[in-house]
């Protein structure tokens, strides 16, 4: 995606966007989570939210895996950092078993079918959900601070 950038500052600063972008996305999805995880009682008039989460969701997992880690990896190689790809390979099969786990969350509650059927279900599988995201977000971070942050102090 960055690679036919002609500067470091083009690159970087291409990163930087797909970060933001990322986090941006992140804020997105727990917003549309906190009210989904407090209610008590859900009905079929929450079907279009859960939905709307489970779009966030996939937009979300998709953007790290097809983006940003792709990105990373990329910035690593350039500067020859081993120790960075080490760790990205170390992590990617964790951040992996959370996109497993949206994967199936959205399978279950994607359309209106589907949710309204297994709405009882899901209260349990939101707060799943939320346990490995917010572990993904960690990794992610750690990811970000090791790969990126590091290497664009020193394009400066």
């Amino acid at each position: 995606m960055l690679e036919g950038c002609k500067t470091a500052q083009e690159r970087w600063g291409g990163v930087h966007d797909i970060i933001d972008r990322l986090l941006a996305g992140r804020r997105a999805l727990v917003e549309a989570c906190q009210p989904l995880k407090e209610k008590k009682h859900l009905t079929p008039k929450d079907t279009p939210d859960i939905q709307s989460l489970c779009e966030l969701l996939m937009d979300y997992v998709s953007a790290g895996h097809f983006t940003l880690y792709e990105q990373l990896a990329l910035e690593a190689q350039d500067f020859g950092d081993n120790s960075a790809l080490q760790m990205l390979k170390s992590l990617l099969p964790e951040i992996e078993s959370s996109t497993q786990l949206a994967i199936e969350f959205n399978d279950k509650f994607d359309n209106a079918d589907h949710c309204d059927q297994q709405l009882t279900d899901f209260p349990i599988s939101i707060q799943a959900l939320s346990l490995v995201m917010t572990e993904r977000f960690q990794f992610e971070d750690k990811l970000i601070k090791e790969l990126h942050e590091a290497h664009s102090e020193n394009a400066h």
